[in-house]
């Protein structure tokens, strides 16, 4: 009987004290004394760290609320499931069923979403393998699942957890998708617009009810995220257009009864059309009133523009940007005349307080040393801070090519309003390499190649390189050094050795002849200012020539001008001296997509030297973005180059030519192709020519070129990837030919000394920044050419090129 009461005690106690999630009694539960904690239904949770949980001590004594505290306290901890409070006497026992642990994930039918995106989603939500399963979140889980279909239109889509027990309290945790169909747009219907046709509103919008045959990549797939970007675009479309009260004052979407077709109505209120009767400036001008006038784009009769209005903000941001005023405040305030339809713009200017640089912060840079990158920096610690120098330095540091990407962020200091600290992030990319290796080149053939090549010399930004080719007609050997900061001021010093081997082969396009050459040169540059440097170098060069045993007319003339007619070898030691300017506007050393470079330069052998010629050289390219994000970039480059000799020597050395032909100057054609032609003269005094290229003394070469993203490639390739489709055009001439000279030449000739026999070629080109160097890939086709040119359909490069 005494047992009997015991367990009844036990059940009144369980029942008034917990089934429930909180466990909420009916009636008042007298208060008593703990004696004993008993914790029953432990299987991977131990016994220290359920009581852990548990706020109640032996010895204290409970009532209702401390009772109701603890199982909150229990279910708190995430391990358990169930929690029950049962009074046997004096003893406090706590029933638990422990949550089951997750033993396995997997999915099925999701093809909309990766695995990788739901299991991160998982990870993110605590759902894990190993873990507890807490049930709740998993409801959470299949609704929001549910939404990111419903998100791009798939109203069918179902999203089920499927959770399969397993022995030891262990499940198995399955998600099943049904993904449905993506509802389809069936109509969109603009109402309320007089001011423009609806077939004028379609057009802006990124949704559409209609997709043309011819765009494969186009569908009609209705998106609330997409939709709520129409509508933006829509009321700016309006605002842009002098229409300042322009507002989308309703949209209707309705779906049909299978979910699987759309139907939107926008409904638009359009307002009057308004012009700018004047802007006027308020606030605290810095005593700059008449520049920042100057800078306003807006003019007086101009339609209103939402975007014009946001320009002007900008643009004025800016220019106290450069001052140290760093977050000014400027909002516009429409003064409207409804009466005459005109708004007069008042601009509130609040510059802030003057911000300065307490720091600059380097990372990102694991192996340039941060000396590098500082002596880059326009931007001075303890100096204000100035966005045009911000700006200055983060093209600078990407004009080097060390830098894959350049991030520049002003960091706050807690406490102070007038200091800032600056984060300069980069992310290196390969600017060298360290090769040994057997290759081919549609230009070389095949070659060997050992040595080291760095512009960022053990992160010195020093250039180094030591490097020995040897392919299908030459053999190269050379040594550079060049330290671009030999003073703090930025003068540079340098110096090469070098020495080659040339001998043609019947592939390569030019006359047969053989050279020999080692030499040894110095070389400095100054900085006249950011954008523009001077550059000086003297050289001395041993050349030794071999006749071929059939020599050409040219190489006739050369060898009797130089009184060397029945030697089969001549040599020279000469001299020179070169002067080279620079102009560099580029955004980035690789890759640029805005900004231009010119440069000019001249080399003249000195009086005295063997063989008296100059040469002058000029290039000019510029890139245009197209977009802002720089992802469609129009660039167009221009070459000019001419060479004589003076003095003794009449014209100049023939190997001293200008070509053209290959990856350098025209794509289509094979390299050192173009040009004047070698000609022959049998016995009998007839000429002929085999078409290879003897070069020219004057040297024309335009490009133009529409870089686009390359396809099929994420976002985090298209900085190491460039795609363009490209027109190259190019000349070479003799200025000195003599037309009498070659008047029995009737196979192959051409003349010689007209500029206007121009080559013309097009076709795509694909860059490639790969961890071997640079590696460049064309297709091209020849649109115009000269009967007997070597044309090249592919082409192939490695090398710097850009």
């Amino acid at each position: 009987m005494a047992k009997t009461r015991a367990v009844k005690h036990t059940l009144a106690a369980s029942c008034l004290l917990g089934a429930s999630m909180l466990a909420q009694a009916q009636s008042n539960v007298a208060p008593f004394v703990v004696e004993d904690i008993q914790v029953n239904g432990l299987q991977r949770v131990t016994l220290g760290a359920a009581l852990l949980s548990l706020p109640v001590r032996v010895g204290e004594e409970v009532d209702q609320g401390r009772l109701a505290e603890a199982i909150r306290s229990l279910y708190a901890s995430g391990n358990f499931e169930q929690v029950q409070l049962l009074r046997d006497g004096d003893t406090l026992v706590v029933q638990v069923t422990e949550r089951p642990t997750i033993a396995g994930i997997s999915f099925s039918g999701n093809k909309e979403i990766k695995e990788e995106q739901l299991r991160e989603s998982l990870e993110s939500a605590g759902v894990r393998v190993g873990e507890p399963l807490d049930r709740t979140t998993l409801s959470e889980l299949e609704k929001g699942l549910e939404d990111f279909y419903y998100g791009v239109g798939k109203y069918s889509a179902d999203v089920k957890a499927v959770l399969t027990p397993l022995p030891r309290n262990r499940v198995e945790l399955k998600f099943e998708f049904i993904e449905g169909n993506a509802a389809e747009i069936k109509q969109i219907n603009i109402v309320g617009n007089r001011a423009f046709t609806e077939e004028q509103l379609l057009a802006q919008l990124e949704l559409s009810d209609s997709v043309p045959w011819w765009n494969i990549l186009g569908d009609k797939r209705y998106q609330k995220q997409k939709l709520a970007g129409d509508i933006e675009t829509l009321r700016s479309f309006y605002r842009d257009r002098g229409y300042l009260k322009a507002e989308i004052t309703s949209t209707q979407v309705s779906m049909s009864p299978d979910k699987e077709g759309v139907y939107i109505t926008l409904n638009v209120t359009e307002g009057e059309q308004y012009t700018v009767s004047g802007v006027s400036l308020r606030g605290n001008l810095i005593d700059r009133e008449r520049e920042m006038n100057e800078l306003i784009p807006i003019e007086n009769g101009d339609l209103y523009s939402a975007g014009d209005v946001a320009h002007m903000e900008e643009l004025l941001s800016r220019f106290l940007g450069r001052f140290g005023y760093a977050y000014p405040r400027i909002n516009t305030f429409p003064q409207i005349d409804e009466a005459t339809n005109k708004v007069e713009l008042i601009v509130n200017i609040e510059p802030g307080n003057r911000v300065y640089v307490r720091r600059i912060n380097f990372s990102g840079n694991e192996i340039t040393k941060d000396e590098v990158l500082r002596r880059e920096m326009r931007q001075m610690e303890g100096t204000w801070l100035s966005s045009e120098n911000v700006e200055q330095s983060r093209t600078r540091l990407n004009r080097l090519g060390y830098f894959e990407q350049v991030e520049v962020e002003t960091q706050r200091i807690p406490g102070q309003d007038d200091l800032v600290d600056l984060g300069v992030k980069v992310k290196e990319q390969p600017a060298g390499s360290i090769n040994f290796g057997v290759g081919f080149g549609t230009d070389s053939g095949f070659s060997i190649q050992a040595g080291l090549q760095q512009d960022n010399f053990l992160g010195t930004g020093n250039r180094v390189g030591i490097n020995s080719q040897m392919n299908d007609y030459s053999k190269n050997v050379s040594l550079d050094y060049t330290d671009p900061y030999f003073t703090v001021d930025g003068v540079s010093l340098g110096g090469r050795i070098y020495y080659r081997s040339f001998e043609p082969d019947d592939d390569l396009g030019s006359i047969d002849y053989e050279s020999t050459t080692y030499g040894v040169r110095g070389l400095t540059g100054f900085p006249v200012n950011e954008n523009n440097s001077v550059n000086f170098s003297a050289g001395y060069e041993h050349n030794t020539l071999s006749q071929p045993e059939e020599p050409s007319i040219q190489l006739e003339q050369f060898w009797a001008d130089n009184g060397a007619l029945d030697s089969e070898k001549i040599s020279f030691d000469d001299f020179d001296i070169t002067a080279g300017w620079t102009r560099n506007t580029l955004n980035r050393g690789i890759f640029p997509t805005a900004g231009s470079r010119q440069s000019a330069s001249i080399k003249v052998t000195v009086p005295g030297s063997d063989l008296q010629y100059y040469k002058l050289s000029f290039d000019d390219g510029h890139y245009f973005p197209l977009d802002r994000k720089h992802n469609w970039v129009l660039h167009g480059k221009f070459r000019a180059a001419f060479a004589d000799g003076y003095g003794d020597t009449a014209r100049l050395p023939f190997f001293e030519n200008y070509y053209a032909g290959g990856f350098s100057t025209l794509r289509g054609f094979k390299s050192n192709s173009v040009g004047p032609r070698a000609v022959f003269e049998d016995a009998n005094g007839k000429q002929t020519t085999d078409g290879s290229a003897i070069g020219g003394n004057a040297l024309l070469a335009a490009s133009l070129e529409l870089i686009v993203p390359t396809p099929f490639a994420g976002e985090d390739l298209q900085r190491s990837l460039r795609t363009s489709l490209f027109m190259d055009v190019g000349t070479v001439w003799d200025t000195n030919y003599d037309a009498s000279d070659f008047t029995n030449c009737d196979q192959g000739c051409y003349d010689f000394g007209d500029p206007g026999e121009y080559r013309a070629a097009a076709g795509v080109s694909m860059q490639w920044l790969s961890p071997l160097g640079p590696l460049v890939f064309s297709l091209a086709t020849p649109v115009t050419e000269v009967e007997g040119d070597r044309t090249e359909v592919f082409n192939f490069n490695i090398g710097r090129t850009f």
